[in-house]
């Protein structure tokens, strides 16, 4: 089971494009939750530079408990795979977690990163932060995915 990435509700055509195009380029499957900022027929695609998304496993769901159910069904065992949230309010840094294969890593939208019900549902020591320095208030998504998922694929030895 490969490395997954969900985007709960990504606003900005280009940003999910340069993560389409990051999972295609390392084998991470990308999860969509509903509402998008964008559309995803052929057209608009091609026109977003989300054009990657045909060498990309990438999934929309209509909110994220049908992501998590559909993350459970495909999973070996039929339970909900390990996830974190990735948050400037994060008690951890991403560096510092074990990533296995079947992770989870759940971004937020750009102009407001995850809701609070989100971050609730998660465990305290799975709400991971990237370092910044003081006063900086957030990367750019596709930037944060890039960083995170580029340290899960070196710990899992480039599979």
């Amino acid at each position: 089971m490969p490395l997954h990435v969900v985007l709960f509700e990504p606003e900005i055509p280009p940003n999910t494009g340069n993560v389409i195009r990051l999972c295609a380029n390392t084998g991470a499957c990308l999860h969509l939750v509903r509402p998008l900022g964008f559309r995803l027929d052929a057209r608009s695609v091609q026109r977003s530079g989300l054009d990657y998304h045909e060498m990309a496993e990438v999934r929309v769901h209509d909110d994220f408990a049908a992501c998590l159910l559909a993350l459970a069904r495909a999973g070996p065992d039929g339970t909900i795979p390990r996830w974190f949230a990735l948050t400037t309010r994060g008690g951890a840094a991403y560096d510092t977690v074990r990533f296995v294969a079947s992770d989870v890593v759940v971004f937020g939208p750009e102009t407001r990163g995850l809701p609070e019900a989100v971050l609730a549902a998660c465990p305290v020591e799975r709400r991971l932060r990237i370092p910044m320095r003081a006063g900086a208030r957030s990367l750019n998504l596709s930037n944060s995915v890039a960083v995170v998922v580029y340290e899960a694929w070196r710990q899992l030895g480039w599979r």
